[in-house]
């Protein structure tokens, strides 16, 4: 194990959705704020999408951790999460209530959408949200697409009462443009995309997720024309990036060596069969270092999650700034504007400065805290 060679708290690069790892490159925090924005406005659909292995199921959890954190305050939150679409119209509907835990000992189709119908109109009396999230959506069939359309139909006069998040490959947009599809694609009322990580990015990326598994030395163990080779073999693929570091890592300890070499990193890309591919560069968000303590850390949670669940439910601008419980230094606000396709997108700074500052809280808390 390579933890204690490096000094680590934990494996800093498994392939898991954990969101105290999650990084606020561009085109992530803009991601991260369309799906927020458009489940607490309760706007309806959200298409997410990007390439194998951006991060798209990161997002997705990320979504509900901030939820659930909310759902602790006397805002219930109902969730769903699909994980394999594969499913009959059916089977999906049994799926759905399952998550939802909405007992339903009929098997009719008629009673178990009342049941479900209930359950949504129950969570929205009370001042919550439920969220139908789906990943893998590129795979739903076209009937099984039909199917959540008729779901979403289930309106007030006021607002909708579920919330459907669409997470997909980008074969998702063209199955979403077929004619067929028309009613579905217009009640789409937000999206967004990933894309791989830049080179300046990807430097800050490895160096975030080692700080959070616990890193604290002097020396990095990936110095910058290590991962300049990182980045020509992965184009800055999250997922890519995570195989080949872990492996560097290990092959690194078995060698003794602190610090890992290029050489290292081209025999661990050798044993994975990743292929080298081209370079493309793009703009780095600027780097965060936040610190504090953990109950300074749950204070900056709270108060971020009232400013943005008020902003983005009634779209006004707090007279106050943003009250922050005393940290060791201060968090970057620089989100993003640009991370949909401004089909109903807005960017309210109050909005952004929230999801920034309450990321960065979140990936520092300790494990025991951080539960999906």
């Amino acid at each position: 194990m390579y933890t204690s060679f490096f000094n680590l708290r934990e494996e800093p690069f498994r392939l898991t959705s954990d969101p105290r790892f999650f990084h606020l490159a561009q085109p992530h925090a803009a991601a991260l704020t369309t799906v927020l924005e458009a489940v607490m406005r309760r706007k309806g659909f959200v298409v997410l999408t990007g390439p194998i292995g951006t991060g798209k199921t990161t997002i997705v959890h990320t979504t509900l951790q901030i939820l659930t954190q909310k759902s602790a305050s006397k805002q219930p939150i109902s969730s769903a999460f699909i994980l394999n679409p594969i499913l009959t119209r059916d089977e999906f509907l049994e799926m759905i209530l399952t998550e939802f835990e909405v007992p339903c000992t009929a098997t009719s189709k008629p009673a178990r959408l009342a049941a479900l119908q209930r359950m949504l109109l129950d969570t929205q009396e009370r001042g919550g949200t439920s969220v139908l999230l789906v990943d893998e959506a590129h795979l739903l069939s076209p009937e099984l697409l039909e199917e959540i359309r008729l779901i979403s139909n289930a309106d007030t006069y006021k607002e909708k009462p579920l919330q459907i998040v669409l997470c997909g490959q980008p074969e998702l947009l063209p199955l979403l443009s077929r004619p067929e599809m028309r009613a579905l694609k217009q009640r789409i009322a937000a999206s967004c995309s990933l894309r791989p990580l830049s080179l300046p990015e990807l430097q800050t990326y490895i160096h975030e997720r080692m700080r959070a598994a616990g890193f604290k030395g002097a020396t990095d163990p990936f110095a910058r024309d290590t991962v300049d080779c990182i980045f020509r073999l992965t184009q800055g693929v999250p997922r890519l990036v995570n195989l080949l570091c872990d492996s560097c890592l290990e092959m690194s300890c078995k060698a003794t060596q602190p610090v890992i070499e290029t050489r290292i990193v081209e025999k661990a890309a050798a044993e994975l069969g990743i292929n080298e591919v081209r370079v493309q560069e793009d703009l780095a968000l600027p780097e965060a270092n936040p610190k504090g303590t953990d109950a300074a850390r749950d204070a900056v949670i709270g108060s971020a999650l009232d400013v943005l669940i008020n902003a983005m439910k009634r779209r006004q601008v707090p007279s106050q700034p943003l009250e922050q419980p005393p940290l060791n230094s201060t968090v970057s606000a620089g989100l993003p504007a640009n991370g949909s396709n401004g089909k109903g997108a807005s960017h309210d700074p109050v909005i952004e400065s929230a999801v920034d500052l309450l990321i960065q809280a979140m990936k520092l808390r300790r494990p025991s805290t951080m539960e999906l």
